[in-house]
């Protein structure tokens, strides 16, 4: 059974840097692609950034590219995903997922999620 763990949410405020990890345990971690997605209040989950499995290739929305970067370590099971630069627009419920799949532009989500952490960044 996969588990997904995230951590490092939190309050801060616009301009701000938060660092989110996800330690990933009972499954094929380092053969699978990883993502984040969010949801605000009162909106759809969406993607926000994608890592394949060997950590070089990296695919992020619009809305968070040059200000968000997402990393993974194989050996300790664990997906990262750095973000700078906050805006308030950033304020949501961050899941990490495995398995993420591209469809054209966008991705859908794989079979399993973290139980997300929340990030609100004030102005």
């Amino acid at each position: 059974q996969v588990q997904l763990v995230e951590s490092g949410g939190g309050s801060v405020q616009a301009g701000g840097s938060l660092r989110l990890s996800c330690a990933a345990s009972g499954g094929t971690f380092s053969v699978n692609g990883m993502g984040w997605f969010r949801q605000a209040p009162g909106k759809d989950r969406e993607f926000v950034a994608v890592i394949d499995f060997t950590g070089f290739r990296t695919w992020y929305a619009d809305s968070v590219k040059g200000r968000f970067t997402i990393s993974r370590d194989n050996p300790k099971n664990t997906v990262y995903l750095q973000m700078n630069s906050l805006k308030p627009e950033d304020t949501a419920v961050y899941y990490c997922n495995q398995g993420p799949r591209r469809v054209g532009i966008d991705f859908t989500a794989g079979a399993y999620w973290g139980q997300g952490t929340q990030v609100t960044v004030s102005s």
